[in-house]
């Protein structure tokens, strides 16, 4: 879809913006932060109905905190904002400390998240935009999750769910998206999760998500090897002669409209991806729609590479649109006034046209 469609669906359904929910993430991290930068910018506060979900006196504290700093970015003032006030208890809140994630910060971004889903499943909200959390932060909290996206499946009652990172190359404008097959697990369990059902799972939500959200149909997608070399036979791991293969061969019979392309060696997938990202012709590079990676990092350090500060993790398969920028808390830069809110920019940008691509639908 070309930048001028994606401006003419968002205007094409004004008199019903985009109602987005915006968590404040961690607060000891730069979550607060990169939401006061972005909805300075009036490009998006102007355009889209965005709630602040968070504890408003935290975001005040912030807000102040940071025009003490040498601090240039416009901030965006909290009396401005539409905050949606989540109180916390008086012993977690003066516990919350900037620069340092603990249980308090995470029991405060717990209650965040779990707010801003429920008031989404209630139909207050057509989608949600997630500040940056600390798993170990929520971990001493007694909330055991591997991640937001484990949380948001869990209360929205869904079991098929996936990690999509989505990118804009500000040098050609193609669009990036990687989908990871297995997320947050110890690297030596990968082998024995991946399976030809999970693999088929993953890449239904990917084509139905291509179709739903991005108007992409009958689509190209590229799915990597486990092994390096892909196996190169069977001579440097089993999986993909044992099972990846005879899989993709079924696939391919069982979707004849799709260009299924792969297994892909994992060293090489992302050369055309990055000649796409970087260069001047996308014809001659012939990048694919989507792209499925098995494991974590095989996915997104070239994602990251590619675009650390415009990448957005996209949760597909829930009943409503879900983004969150693809950094971390960043406590060690958490207060000074310098973090950069490009990602969390891109992150509701493209929850608001993925949420007015399925309203354009509807209608």
């Amino acid at each position: 879809m070309s930048q001028n469609n994606q401006v003419n669906l968002i205007n094409s359904v004004k008199e019903n913006r985009p109602r987005l929910a915006l968590t404040l993430g961690d607060p000891a991290g730069i979550g607060p932060e990169v939401i006061l930068k972005a909805l300075a910018d009036k490009e998006i506060s102007q355009k889209y109905d965005v709630t602040v979900v968070g504890n408003g006196d935290l975001l005040a504290q912030t807000y102040r905190k940071l025009n003490l700093t040498e601090n240039f970015a416009p901030l965006a003032n909290p009396d401005d904002l539409l905050v949606s006030d989540v109180q916390l208890d008086g012993k977690i809140q003066g516990k919350i400390i900037s620069g340092i994630g603990n249980a308090a910060s995470g029991a405060a971004s717990f209650a965040y998240m779990e707010n801003a889903i429920a008031q989404t499943l209630a139909g207050k909200f057509d989608g949600i935009v997630t500040g940056p959390i600390a798993k170990s932060a929520w971990k001493a909290a007694g909330y055991n999750y591997p991640g937001q996206t484990e949380l948001l499946a869990e209360k929205s009652g869904v079991e098929r769910f996936g990690m999509l990172f989505v990118a804009r190359s500000p040098h050609t404008g193609w669009t990036l998206r990687a989908l990871l097959a297995t997320t947050h697990i110890p690297l030596r369990q990968v082998a024995d999760t991946l399976t030809p059902q999970l693999l088929t799972q993953k890449l239904d939500l990917l084509v139905e998500c291509l179709e739903k959200d991005f108007g992409i149909e009958n689509g190209r997608i590229a799915i990597a090897g486990l092994n390096p070399h892909s196996g190169e036979q069977g001579q440097l791991g089993h999986e993909e002669q044992d099972w990846l293969i005879p899989w993709l061969q079924q696939e391919r019979q069982n979707r004849p409209q799709l260009q299924l392309d792969g297994p892909i060696p994992p060293d090489t997938m992302w050369v055309k991806p990055g000649q796409a990202w970087y260069g001047n012709s996308l014809v001659q590079q012939n990048p694919a729609d989507g792209y499925l990676a098995l494991y974590h990092d095989q996915g997104l350090i070239p994602v990251k590479l590619m675009a650390f500060d415009r990448a957005v993790n996209t949760s597909i398969g829930l009943p409503f649109v879900r983004t969150s920028p693809d950094h971390g808390t960043a406590f060690d830069i958490a207060g000074k006034g310098i973090a950069d809110a490009t990602s969390m920019k891109a992150a509701i940008d493209l929850a608001a046209e993925l949420v007015s691509q399925r309203l354009a639908k509807k209608n």
